[in-house]
């Protein structure tokens, strides 16, 4: 009889169409239309030094770990030990909770489009107060729902990836055909340079945070033993999924870059103004209201996902004793509550940092910047992890492993995603020569700071942990190194129930060849034969 339960497997482009849909975001265009020509060069540069290698390294690690929770945290762990690998978790956790303002503040922008007076909508779109009543009402309101159970949630977040995402994506970059198929003029030099001016790093800053729309790929390494011979076929989705991805940028940014002037761009408010200018040169103006919503509806339901999604992961190694009691309370439903009003907390304290900063847009950026520079500490621990693990955990099955045999492309697809890492992680201090940030000291501060606050934070949690902390319904699996001690204390206990089993079976034998049949006492040469003395009654 056939197996009816079979396991649904993904196709490779299946996989690839998830991977595309899980990295995707429009709102980081305008920051790299500022480069023109050269802003391919940082696509594909990124896509080669970062998006690959880390779909590849997150894919063997996966597979390795398929059987134990942890993530991040786990394949950290195994590599360096429980310190860095809490640390890796937390500035992951931390890094989306800083993230939730600026995409909030790209969302309210899109809402303040709906209106049909572009006057208005402009003058509203930047305005701070307005931008920081949104991005309060609209968190604290996913935050609520995320509360009440998330069942519902996947399903917005499809219809909001596909409406809010890949379709606008789509609609600008038909929109930028048709304008120059037409003889609409470009803004953009297409005769330029593909090649950047490296000598200048000011031109190179604000490009550093191409690395974090690539951001996120290391999830779809879930999903390599859903895929037949992945071996073969998911390093084909990873390239297939990277290569749409990088077409959708790409084109996407030159969609951007032909209708609006470089200098005119904005950060915040340049998606929204590249679709009003082409609705209004294809005479179809009604459209801009509609494709804000479809815009604001598609970062809506992506925080909707979001909110409760990395503090799950926090959650779990919480319960496994590295964070307080207080941060392992669930409400009836099985949510993270506590976790989620601390996150919410987070949120609110930096959203208020609008009052100093000289501009949405500079406060969009700066806090744009902090969520790069701490989410590639993460990806460079995993990637200089992954290396480790190959001489540390060696003889250990991995179901996807980056080459045949031998580490050498490991050293190379690793050492790639180390360096672009580093590379970024460093470019990012630095301020962007084309956007507006105010004071550098604020700047550097702000930066500098915030990243070692976060940095700083778990080792003093982690060195504060005590064995109360530890959950007793966790099933967090111990580490490679946990599990050698307690396998050979097993065998010790072993051993020695076994000698303890064979003195008491040659003591029964003995006690059965007595004629009295009592156990042997340290004077039984004089009791032989007797009667065991009882104190006489009364």
């Amino acid at each position: 009889m056939a197996n009816i339960k079979q396991t649904v497997k993904l196709g490779v482009f299946t996989l690839a169409i998830m991977n595309v849909t899980a990295v995707v975001s429009l709102r980081g265009l305008p920051a790299e239309a500022v480069y023109g020509m050269s802003s391919a060069f940082y696509y594909l540069f990124a896509a080669i030094v970062f998006l690959i290698p880390t779909s590849l390294v997150a894919a063997e690690l996966a597979a390795m770990f398929q059987d134990k929770q942890g993530g991040v945290f786990r394949w950290v762990g195994e590599a360096y030990g429980k310190k860095l690998g809490f640390l890796a978790i937390w500035v992951q956790w931390i890094e989306s909770t800083i993230w939730y303002p600026t995409v909030l503040t790209f969302g309210a922008v899109s809402i303040a489009f709906i209106g049909m007076n572009d006057v208005h909508d402009m003058s509203l779109a930047n305005n701070k107060y307005y931008t920081l009543a949104v991005v309060l009402v609209i968190y604290w309101l996913a935050t609520f729902i995320s509360l009440k159970g998330m069942s519902w949630v996947g399903k917005v977040a499809k219809v909001g990836g596909l409406v809010g995402t890949i379709i606008p994506a789509g609609l600008l970059i038909v929109l930028g055909i048709i304008y120059l198929a037409t003889g609409g003029h470009s803004n953009m030099d297409f005769h330029s340079s593909f090649f950047p001016d490296l000598t200048n790093f000011d031109n190179v800053v604000l490009a550093a945070s191409i690395f974090l729309f690539y951001a996120g790929m290391e999830m779809g390494g879930i999903h390599v033993k859903d895929v037949n011979n992945p071996s073969k076929n998911y390093p084909k989705a990873v390239f297939i999924g990277a290569l749409i991805t990088v077409l959708i940028f790409v084109l996407g940014t030159f969609a951007l870059g032909v209708i609006i002037p470089a200098k005119d761009i904005s950060l915040t408010q340049s998606l929204l103004v590249g679709f009003d200018n082409y609705f209004r040169y294809i005479h179809a103006s009604w459209l801009s209201p509609v494709i804000a919503v479809a815009l604001a509806f598609g970062v809506l339901a992506g925080v909707l996902t979001w909110v409760a999604g990395p503090s799950k992961g926090i959650f779990a190694v919480g319960k496994a004793g590295y964070m307080p009691p207080f941060f392992q309370k669930t409400n009836k439903l099985g949510v993270q509550k506590n976790i989620l009003f601390v996150q919410g907390g987070a949120v609110t304290v930096l959203s208020l940092l609008f009052v100093v900063m000289p501009s949405v847009q500079s406060f969009y950026q700066i806090l744009s910047q902090l969520t790069v520079v701490l989410y590639l500490i993460m990806y460079m621990l995993m990637f200089s992890g992954a290396i480790v693990l190959r001489y540390k955990m060696k003889k250990l099955n991995r179901p996807f492993r980056i080459g045949k045999g031998g580490n050498g492309l490991m050293w190379l697809v690793g050492g790639l995603g180390f360096c672009g890492s580093l590379l970024a992680f460093v470019l990012s201090f630095i301020p962007p020569s084309q956007i507006s940030t105010g004071s550098n000291t604020v700047w550097f501060s702000g930066l500098i700071i915030g990243a070692l606050i976060v940095v700083i934070a778990p080792f003093i949690i982690y060195a504060s942990k005590k064995p109360s902390w530890v959950d007793p319904n966790s099933t967090f699996e111990p580490f490679h190194w946990e599990e050698q001690p307690a396998a050979q204390v097993a065998d010790k206990t072993a051993t020695a129930t076994a000698t303890a089993g064979t003195t008491a079976s040659a003591t029964a034998n003995e006690s059965v060849a007595s004629p009295t049949g009592n156990a042997p006492s340290a004077n039984n040469s004089n009791n032989s034969g007797k009667a065991p003395n009882i104190p006489p009654k009364g």
